[in-house]
């Protein structure tokens, strides 16, 4: 399909969604959010009392989800006609989220969804292998990073702001250990693509990111 993509791939918290999303809008592109795919599959399955470790379990709720995405201001999600947007933030969900897209079965059933989102204008694709596995072809590919004390620091504003209980240490914590299983995990593991600008926000504003962006698309 002869649609522009544009890759934003990067661990969490580094600022994907808000560059991806302000992106996207600048340049009247459609918008995938992938991550918010696997973190409502997440939810489904703690929703469904589904046991994570059961890979076939967790296939069946991938096959059976119904996914609506909804770009306001800020994206909606809901699962099922309910809106589940402000359940997806939470550490356990991504946490979750980040077991279940280990598992090859569950990536296969998720690839076709996120690949039907390449449609005119053209596409921002925000996920951690948009640019290496789900649109290798895409001719403007990102690896947006910042440094885990900066990723934490900023989730744990999100939380806090959100009357959401944190604690930044433990915040600080989890990043780690979720970048490693990223980093080592066999499937689609988190890495930059071939020829893709890296960009570290850790002392960049968000409007010296987009321009960054901007500027390779143009």
């Amino acid at each position: 399909m002869n649609v522009s993509v544009l890759t934003i791939d990067g661990p969490s918290g580094a600022g994907k969604g808000t560059i991806s999303r302000a992106v996207a809008k600048k340049l009247g592109w459609n918008y995938l959010d992938s991550g918010s795919i696997y973190r409502s599959l997440a939810l489904a399955a703690i929703k469904n009392k589904v046991d994570v470790s059961n890979v076939a379990e967790v296939v069946k709720v991938a096959q059976t989800m119904l996914l609506e995405f909804e770009c306001a201001d800020e994206l909606i999600v809901k699962l099922g006609g309910v809106d589940i947007t402000s359940e997806l933030p939470g550490e356990t969900t991504g946490n979750t989220a980040s077991i279940v897209a280990a598992y090859p079965e569950v990536r296969a059933v998720l690839l076709q969804k996120q690949k039907d989102f390449q449609q005119a204008p053209g596409l921002v694709a925000d996920g951690r292998d948009m640019g290496t596995i789900v649109f290798p072809e895409a001719p403007n590919k990102v690896f947006l990073t910042a440094s885990a004390e900066e990723r934490g620091k900023r989730r744990y504003k999100q939380l806090i702001e959100k009357g959401i209980d944190a604690n930044l240490v433990q915040i600080t914590k989890e990043i780690e250990a979720r970048d490693r299983r990223d980093q080592e995990r066999a499937t689609a593991p988190l890495k930059m693509a071939e020829g893709a600008l890296y960009i570290d926000s850790s002392d960049l504003s968000i409007e010296q990111v987009i321009k960054e962006v901007l500027s390779l698309v143009q």
